[in-house]
């Protein structure tokens, strides 16, 4: 591929922006790749760990329910922010260790900094003078509220960076292109299994006899135990892959290197600042981009609903319990929420699968768009079945007298239970190619135009966090107007998803072939 900067100064098609333009490398051994991408297990791991663990935990600080909303709104704004940022300059980064493995290191470093700041929040609160009891500890919640927006930022500046990594090692070739966001998302699944399961064993504290102190009961204790192996998992791959997977230092000159046209000429790249460059990566996007960003965003639509709440409409829908009912009710809702956690365990595992024959599956179907396609109409499949097993478990729904005479709501069928968790397990597959698919398309089309990794990595989450933050607003009055539950909020995704499916496979173009070998110059790792 040429990369110098033509007379004729046209963009290449699914260009985010020209600079800082990278040239092509050789592929990197498969190894390195799988190396890099087994960076996400850490980072994943601690997402489960937050999902399952950190709701029980926020209420144990007694931090109010309002102020609940403005923590979780971390996620989606650091990665509105952050990534791009990150993304940006990590395209332009001129140290001696390379681009992306400074930033990578920073990452890993700041998320060890949060966990220490959220596991040992409750100590340290007591030891500044919060009392004891169930009551609002404000030093601990201040302290658990830096550092989990510390965690959130630290976990987009490991994410994108690692993502783009993997795609400079792929050297432009596309089939390991889409094997690196593979193993990625494998990595991903594997992180989940290992902290949903960290977070459900109860007497991992013991491991750590120091976690239980007098203001942290067995509960923190275990939070506190889990988040030193997430600690140690993070640190050892984080170091083992930079360590093994080294980028040579880059310079503006080396981008520029490598025109073979007598037209070609070598230019400094402009400087442009961060938001005047978001800005024109924007008003340059070309079709292939913008039909992506679409797609994803029409994607993430479908998948936020039920990610944010899965294990409610278990507990709620399924089950029918109520976390503030009867002691009957709040029984049943607790039951169904640790049903639901299987049911995650059980998606994480079929992703993985899934996730390692996504070339396979691919090829099959042919190709990467129509994949993508079926797979949304999968999505939007399983979506419309949550409507089908909450009524199904809302007509065997009966009560049951108990040895006082008292009647008691049973538990569903488990026939319902069954096909429930089968849901969760089920799409594990459309959520493997979620999470590899768009993100390859997205490193592709930044190959053939020249644009920087980083950033065109860092505007694709943007149509990630943007559904994210508009669903966790809409979807409670959404919700509220057709009287509560989660139902209304899955329908939405499941018509979501089934638009994503149809651009998937009417508008979005296929990626273009691979660039020859033998045009490919010298290798940047080693």
């Amino acid at each position: 591929m040429e990369s110098g900067v033509k007379k004729e100064n046209k963009q290449p098609t699914g260009s985010l922006n020209l600079q800082p333009q990278t040239p092509q490398q050789d592929a990197s051994p498969l190894r390195k790749i799988i190396m890099v991408a087994s960076i996400a297990a850490g980072v994943q791991f601690g997402w489960a760990l937050q999902l399952s663990l950190l709701t029980p935990y926020v209420q144990l600080l007694g931090i109010p329910h309002t102020w609940a909303a403005f923590i979780w709104l971390c996620g989606p704004v650091s990665g509105m922010l952050v990534q791009p940022i990150v993304g940006y300059h990590s395209d332009r980064c001129t140290s001696r260790f390379g681009r992306r493995r400074p930033f990578i290191a920073a990452g890993a470093g700041c998320v060890a900094i949060a966990v220490f700041l959220i596991g040992f929040a409750a100590d340290i609160g007591h030891a500044s003078g919060d009392p004891l009891g169930k009551i609002a500890k404000p030093r601990a919640i201040a302290v658990f509220v830096v550092g989990f927006w510390i965690l959130d930022v630290a976990n987009n500046m490991l994410q994108g960076p690692c993502r783009a990594l993997l795609a400079d090692l792929s050297g432009g070739n596309q089939k390991k292109t889409r094997v690196a966001n593979a193993c990625f998302s494998f990595f991903m699944a594997v992180g989940n299994i290992l902290g949903f399961a960290a977070g459900s064993y109860n007497h991992l504290h013991k491991l750590f006899p120091f976690s239980k102190t007098t203001a942290c009961d067995v509960y923190c204790a275990n939070l506190k135990s889990c988040f030193f192996i997430s600690i140690v998992l993070l640190l050892t791959l984080t170091v083992l892959a930079l360590t093994y997977v080294r980028e040579k230092q880059w310079s503006p000159e080396l981008a520029n290197a490598g025109g073979e046209g007598e037209e070609d000429i070598i230019t400094e790249p402009v400087k442009v600042p961060f938001f005047g460059e978001m800005l024109g990566a924007f008003k340059n996007l070309q079709r292939p981009m913008r039909i992506l960003l679409i797609v994803t965003c029409l994607n993430w639509i479908a998948w936020f609903p039920f990610l944010l709440f899965d294990t409610d409409w278990m507990g709620r829908e399924v089950y029918g319990g109520d976390a503030k009912g009867t002691d009957n009710q709040t029984r049943l809702y607790n039951n169904g929420v640790r049903a639901g956690a299987l049911g995650l365990m059980l998606n994480s595992v079929v992703l993985g699968f899934t996730s390692l024959g996504v070339e396979v599956m691919a090829r099959g179907l042919g190709g990467v768009k129509r994949l993508w396609g079926i797979v949304n109409f999968l999505l939007a499949i399983c979506l419309a079945m949550t409507v089908l097993i909450t009524k199904l478990a809302e007509s065997h729904r009966h009560y049951s007298a108990t040895g006082g005479g008292e009647n008691q709501l049973s538990a569903p069928p488990s026939g319902i239970k069954a096909g429930a968790l089968a849901l969760f397990a089920v799409m594990g597959v459309p959520q493997a190619i979620t999470y590899s698919i768009p993100f390859a398309l997205a490193s592709i089309f930044s190959n053939t135009s020249g644009a920087g990794q980083g950033l065109s990595l860092g505007v694709l989450n943007l149509s990630i966090v943007i559904p994210q933050m508009v669903v966790s607003v809409v979807s409670g009055p959404w919700d509220a107007l057709f009287g509560g539950g989660n139902l209304p909020a899955f329908v939405v995704g499941a018509v979501s998803a089934a638009a994503s499916g149809i651009l998937a496979l009417t508008l979005l173009p296929s990626p273009p072939p691979d660039v020859p070998a033998s045009k490919v110059p010298v290798a940047a790792f080693h």
